[in-house]
């Protein structure tokens, strides 16, 4: 599924350069729920960016569903980031004044699926996690962990491949943040391949696959057998 080859990422700064991403490769197969780890500035964000085709390495390679990155243009990258990657963001990013079944119908929007298509999918979804009651209550109406409810069911509106989140439980509380990872356990048992980015341990231990990163070098890569630990209060 994604393919990551001596991946560097130098960003300039002044008359220097930073070197967010140092040679980093690995693999993740179809169906897997692989968390990143590491603390603020390690690279994690910038390799998230990479992953979901937001920003381009400086040097090396990513391959996404066997295709290559690197050779396409913006109009097919754009393709990519509205129907193969599913994204949830820590600042959930919902339009304030709009629903939520209208908020999780807008990727359907950009894809050209008729209205009518759209509200049937963003119900079901918004269902799926939990918010039948809730289709018609804007952000402002929702807790923290509703609307990051609502971001995860519109992510998975068009079907993705991969859904990447980043930090998705950082801005809420430990109660809603047991509950969207338990929908993450959810869909990956269903068989959606995840990625997350986490600098905390207790939501990593969600996943079943976790990769640490320092300083823009991969330096573990290990299958997690760990329990779940409780979140910190």
């Amino acid at each position: 599924m994604i393919i990551v080859s001596h991946i560097t990422k130098i960003y300039p700064s002044g008359d220097v350069e930073v070197k967010a991403l140092d040679d980093v490769s690995f693999t993740i197969a179809k169906g897997e729920f692989v968390a990143i780890m590491g603390p603020s500035g390690s690279g994690k964000s910038t390799l998230m960016h990479i992953l979901g085709v937001l920003d381009i390495p400086t040097s090396g390679e990513y391959i996404l569903d066997g295709a290559k990155i690197a050779e396409m243009d913006e109009d097919t990258l754009a393709t990519i980031r509205n129907t193969k990657i599913g994204f949830v963001f820590q600042a959930y990013n919902l339009l304030p004044r709009t629903t939520a079944i209208k908020n999780v119908s807008i990727p359907m929007m950009y894809g050209g699926i008729p209205k009518a298509e759209r509200m049937q999918k963003s119900k079901k979804f918004l269902e799926m996690v939990g918010l039948g009651d809730r289709l018609t209550h804007t952000p402002s109406q929702l807790s923290g962990g509703q609307q990051q409810r609502v971001a995860i069911a519109r992510a998975l509106t068009m079907d993705p491949k991969i859904l990447l989140a980043d930090e998705p439980t950082g801005n809420i509380a430990s109660k809603q943040a047991e509950e969207v990872m338990g929908i993450f356990e959810d869909l990956h048992a269903r068989g959606n391949t995840i990625v997350m980015i986490t600098h905390e341990a207790d939501i990593a231990a969600y996943a079943k696959r976790i990769i640490q990163i320092r300083d823009g070098k991969i330096v573990a890569d290990y299958k997690n057998g760990h329990r779940k630990i409780a979140r910190r209060k």
